[in-house]
């Protein structure tokens, strides 16, 4: 099969790459699209020191699974794979499992080819309501939903969400369903006038003199700086939620979280049901993020376009 395969200094694409050999409790799933986001991008720099085929994003086609009632569905799926038998597995947080694989990040190939494997439980049945191309944003939408999980917002608080791209967008319009006073600030322009045209608030970071004002900040630039500015714009005694993940280690004076009393939350993986149920009814829109759709043989000109800063999401078709 064709697979974009990265031997962790070069991504190269393999035209007579392996194809998976399925195991008990294993679906065989036929990937129609697949997302390139931002974490694709810092493994290519040296995130998680991944080597294999990259990508976790896709929707796709059950081919082959023991349960025959998945065969010939379109699916998408969540991408941590856990032990199954650890603390953590046994309370449902295989994202967390000190053994677990995870799709195109760590010890297990993911969605650049042409087929992939998942386990069966980890795969979402979608609705005929949603296109192929919106199914590739159930994965990001659901780690925006997972804020909601980890944090109870209060409809009063102040929000402000730091950063203009993929993730950004989708946390906006997953807060701007909850928080009537959310403030997205980015740097891109076009990508500002898309929130707004959504009727969310957005400037100019440049523009926002209101330090220390927020309630809670969710910083998603894929910018190490991010969590300096979002330090800078919480209150004493509020909450930062990080979502950037990036190659580039970073120093940081952790004096001020100290001295403010600030609340520091990581959030990575979330629920795929309220995802597919915000895409199913039309809540969250997804259509104006796709800038591009390439096949696989022309991936050099899909990760260009993808790293380009006015880019928000790229998708391939193996």
């Amino acid at each position: 099969m064709k697979a974009l395969y990265f031997d962790g200094t070069n991504l190269r694409l393999e035209t007579e790459y392996p194809n998976p050999r399925r195991g008990p409790g294993e679906a065989l799933i036929r990937v129609l699209y697949a997302g390139i986001c931002g974490t694709d991008l810092e493994i290519l720099k040296g995130y998680a020191r991944f080597k294999g085929v990259p990508g976790h994003e896709f929707v796709g086609v059950v081919e082959e699974a023991d349960n025959k009632e998945l065969v010939g569905k379109r699916v998408v799926g969540e991408i941590n794979v856990g032990c199954g038998n650890c603390t953590y597995c046994l309370r449902g947080l295989e994202r967390h499992c000190p053994e677990r694989k995870v799709l195109g990040i760590k010890n297990l190939d993911g969605t650049f080819a042409e087929y992939i494997l998942l386990p069966e439980k980890n795969l979402h049945i979608l609705p005929p309501e949603i296109p192929d191309e919106a199914a590739v944003l159930v994965e990001p939408l659901a780690a925006s939903y997972e804020i909601l999980e980890q944090l109870h917002i209060q409809p009063e608080s102040r929000v402000l969400v730091l950063g203009d791209g993929r993730m950004g967008n989708l946390i906006a319009q997953v807060m701007h369903t909850i928080c009537p006073n959310l403030l997205v600030a980015g740097k891109r322009e076009r990508k500002l006038t898309l929130l707004r045209k959504l009727g969310i608030k957005a400037v100019n970071i440049s523009e926002l003199r209101e330090r220390e004002a927020f309630d809670i900040v969710i910083e998603a630039t894929g910018r190490p700086a991010g969590i300096i500015d979002a330090i800078n714009f919480v209150k004493p005694r509020g909450t930062i939620i990080l979502k950037t993940t990036i190659a580039e280690e970073t120093i940081l004076n952790l004096s001020p979280i100290v001295v403010k009393e600030v609340t520091l939350l990581g959030s990575r993986c979330g629920p795929f049901k309220p995802a597919i149920n915000a895409l199913k009814r039309g809540i969250i829109k997804v259509k104006q993020l796709i800038d591009a759709i390439y096949p696989l043989d022309e991936w050099k000109k899909a990760f260009n376009h993808a790293q380009s800063p006015n880019t928000l999401k790229i998708l391939l078709k193996p």
